[in-house]
């Protein structure tokens, strides 16, 4: 049976620049099983499947698998399934919101410029130990300014570097801590080509892998960020320079002390697949 598809580019302006993501759209009637397989075909870090949702609040309901793997929750595909559902006709019951039901329970995104999810709370947040922190420090090589729990779900290590440049040297060493789920940010001087730099590190199939742009990870970052500066609003961070990507997400609070974490996307791929 086909079904419509649609591989999608999140965080960027600008085709083949962002982090992938293939999005099954009519994925009502697939087993969990041909869910994971293919999803594992795909070789993506995410594949996600839309269904019609379980709640009456919800607009849509998404299942996101990795190739090992399902996901309760992902920011990249959160973005990427509102827009592949938004193209396909969706109709969302209000015009400036979109109400995605997950693994989480209900997500909502906000639609202006581009789209934006609203940022989880964090589950584990503050100061590492001395020993944890020490423990990083002869992972990545390098001194840092503040290293604290960051976890909204996958559990983030948010670390900050001295500079941007700093963050962009980074070579980590992830063969004393194989486990380590770390994520770096620092900042660029006024002018430059963002905010900040971020980079993503995780325990991946073979070793340690970098995500090109992280939804969650930024999401977790923004939240440590402006709890420590009340006055940051708003800030542009880039993702995945080193990898030869150009993401851009965008973070900002509203009024209510909501974070939004937000960029464009571009589909590359429409067509449809033969899953099962």
């Amino acid at each position: 049976m086909e079904r419509r598809f649609a591989q999608i580019d999140v965080f960027t302006d600008r085709a083949l620049r962002g982090n992938p993501l293939a999005v099954v759209v009519d994925g009502e009637g697939l087993s969990d099983a041909e869910m994971a397989r293919f999803a594992n075909w795909t070789n993506l870090s995410e594949t996600t499947f839309l269904l019609p949702p379980t709640d009456p609040a919800a607009d849509y309901r998404v299942r996101i698998f990795t190739t090992t793997g399902e996901l309760p929750f992902a920011g990249h595909p959160t973005i990427g399934s509102c827009r592949a559902w938004l193209d396909h006709g969706g109709v969302p019951a209000r015009a400036d919101r979109v109400v995605q039901e997950c693994g989480i329970g209900l997500v909502e995104l906000r639609r202006d410029d581009g789209l934006a999810f609203a940022a989880p709370d964090l589950l584990r947040s503050g100061a590492i130990d001395d020993d944890l922190a020490a423990r990083i420090e002869q992972t990545i090589g390098v001194a840092f300014v503040e290293a604290v729990w960051a976890d909204n779900g996958p559990g983030w290590i948010a670390v900050e570097l001295a500079d941007a440049d700093a963050v962009l040297a980074l070579r980590p060493d992830f063969s004393r801590f194989p486990d380590l789920k770390l994520g770096v940010v620092g900042g660029h001087p006024a002018g430059g080509p963002a905010d900040v730099e971020v980079r993503a590190f995780y325990p991946g199939v073979a070793g340690h892998a970098e995500d090109p742009v992280t939804g969650s990870l930024n999401a977790a970052l923004a939240v440590w960020l402006m709890g420590r500066d009340p006055s940051l609003r708003s800030y542009v961070a880039r993702q995945g320079t080193v990898l030869g990507r150009d993401g851009r997400v965008r973070l900002d609070r509203d009024a209510t002390g909501t974070i939004w974490v937000g960029g464009d996307t571009v589909t590359v791929v429409r067509g449809a697949v033969d899953v099962a």
